[in-house]
């Protein structure tokens, strides 16, 4: 078993972090595990649980993510279903909704996701920490799964070619 925090854990990333207000109280508690952990946090929203739109500050997070400007993220929404959505349509985004350590570390040793998506309506802190926890030790698998993440890639790139021809023609 691994002892936590894991000596295999990248201390010089940067982690964006957002919510709308459904997820601020979940956010809050994983942005001061981060700075326990020594991980620095961009913090992009919400800054209370006044209400604000879920677009909004997962298109600050995932645009940070999709230009490179940061490794990773962190989003939290009432379900984290909007958040992925909104998220997902930046080019290089695998933006992942996960509820359990299975699907965080299936996210990272398959997909590659470089951002966390969790339901604070769904789960508690402790899972919230449990979760992000083992999507930050897990490394990604390469292989047959980088040949996959290639495709998405290639999608990403005819899709955004198609959409740019047509507005031309």
């Amino acid at each position: 078993m691994r002892s936590w925090p894991s000596e295999s854990l990248n201390r010089d990333m940067k982690i964006a972090l957002g919510s709308d207000h459904a997820g601020f109280e979940i956010k809050e508690d994983l942005r001061a595990y981060l700075a326990d952990l020594k991980i620095d946090t961009l913090d992009l929203g919400a800054y209370s649980q006044e209400a604000v739109d879920y677009p909004d500050v997962a298109g600050r997070v995932a645009e940070k993510v999709s230009r490179g400007d940061i490794e990773k993220g962190l989003l939290v929404c009432g379900t984290g279903i909007g958040m992925s959505i909104a998220a997902n349509r930046f080019p290089g985004v695998r933006a992942a909704l996960c509820h359990d350590p299975f699907t965080a570390r299936a996210s990272r040793e398959h997909n590659n996701a470089n951002i966390l998506v969790l339901g604070g309506r769904l789960i508690g802190k402790a899972l919230a920490r449990e979760i992000l926890k083992v999507w930050l030790e897990t490394e990604f698998q390469g292989g047959r799964h980088q040949r996959r993440i290639d495709k998405i890639t290639a999608l990403e790139k005819r899709i955004g070619t198609q959409m740019n021809a047509d507005k031309r023609g």
